[in-house]
């Protein structure tokens, strides 16, 4: 291996490796004068190599440098001969204005172990500290815009709850004072279907902000307000829930509302033309995975054999079936396992049933 010929031709080579350095780098002496200082450091701070040598550090840059906190930082660094990493200094410099650094020194020392020398390493975060300070103030004006959002939410959903309380006691009113059987009917009718909303966006309303919903305890909620809107007191009608453990994404489990109360409406209005004390309504849901299975059944009269299946037609039935499809889910009609009734099943995929199904 050749061997440096001198120590000027080792002092040389070490300028020239400092020179090269791609970040400013500065070499100081024990009383923190500057020695030699790399190309990029004389770009940056706009200083003048010849005219910055032998200068202390604390009056370049219009003494930008000149601080306690750095002043301490070195004198540990002569006095301990202990290195320093990841210093965070920010100051005001002459030429090129205020600037995030972040400084390592490192002390060497001579054969006493005394420190002769100091090497500063200098990298500018100035860019990186402005972009996650902007990025923190978006953050904050994000979650302001969110807030108000909400605020206008929820004051939407208490005036939509309003209406709907409004629109519904107005068709009451008017049912009660038409003399047709056949309007007074489809008042009655439109009336409960505008409850049914009203439930919906109650429960909607009380799960806002929350992504993921329970499904069991929402439909038992639900069908329980269900049930003391819809039902007149003289059909005795007893409306049950029968749910396993699961959760859905708020906007399929307000979907699946929907098509519960289609399907409870169409069962309170068809299935009982006659009082019985048995009346029945039977809700189950039953979830795996992604898979999941709802019935509707009821032990009231069934469907007649001449009769067209309840997907097939009607404005409520026409909405269960659009919801089903929005949630790719299929429909199916048939008698529970009692044999009397009607079973309305909404599958989403292939799905084992481990519940009883009863009405």
């Amino acid at each position: 291996m050749n061997q440096l010929p001198d120590l000027a031709a080792a002092q040389a080579l070490a300028l020239a490796i400092v020179d090269t350095l791609p970040e400013p780098f500065l070499v100081l002496d024990a009383d923190l004068r500057l020695l030699a200082g790399s190309r990029c450091f004389y770009e940056v701070f706009d200083e003048d190599p010849v005219t910055a040598h032998g200068r202390s550090l604390f009056d370049l840059a219009g003494g930008g440098w000149d601080s306690p906190g750095l002043r301490r930082l070195l004198a540990g660094v002569i006095e301990d001969r202990s290195s320093v990493d990841g210093f965070e200094f920010e100051r005001e410099f002459a030429h090129v204005g205020k600037r995030t650094l972040h400084l390592n020194a490192l002390p060497l020392r001579d054969e006493s172990g005394s420190s002769r020398l100091v090497l500063l390493a200098i990298k500018d975060i100035t860019e990186r500290r402005v972009a996650e300070q902007e990025k923190q103030h978006l953050l904050e004006h994000t979650e302001e815009l969110l807030e108000q959002q909400k605020t206008l939410l929820r004051e939407m959903q208490h005036r939509i709850a309003n209406s709907l309380q409004i629109i519904a006691s107005i068709l009451l009113l008017k049912a009660g004072a038409v003399t047709s059987e056949e309007t007074k009917n489809e008042l009655r009718a439109a009336h409960q279907r505008v409850m049914s909303v009203a439930a919906v966006q109650s429960h909607l309303q009380a799960s806002d902000g929350i992504e993921r919903i329970e499904i069991g305890p929402y439909l038992t909620k639900l069908v329980s307000g269900l049930a003391l809107s819809m039902v007149d007191p003289t059909q005795n009608i007893e409306m049950t829930v029968a749910a396993g453990p699961g959760d859905l994404p708020s906007s399929h489990a307000v979907s699946i509302g929907l098509i519960v109360t289609e399907l409870i409406i169409n069962a309170v209005k068809h299935a009982f033309p006659k009082r019985r004390p048995d009346a029945n309504v039977h809700v189950t849901f039953e979830m795996a995975r992604a898979d999941w299975k709802l019935t509707v059944s009821d032990n009231g009269i069934g469907r007649p054999t001449n009769e067209q299946p309840a997907a097939s037609s009607g404005l409520g039935t026409a909405l269960v079936g659009a919801l089903a499809k929005q949630l790719n889910a299929q429909i199916a009609e048939g008698s529970p396992e009692t044999g009397e009734g009607l079973a309305v099943v909404v599958t989403r995929a292939t799905f084992q049933s481990t519940l009883p199904q009863a009405a």
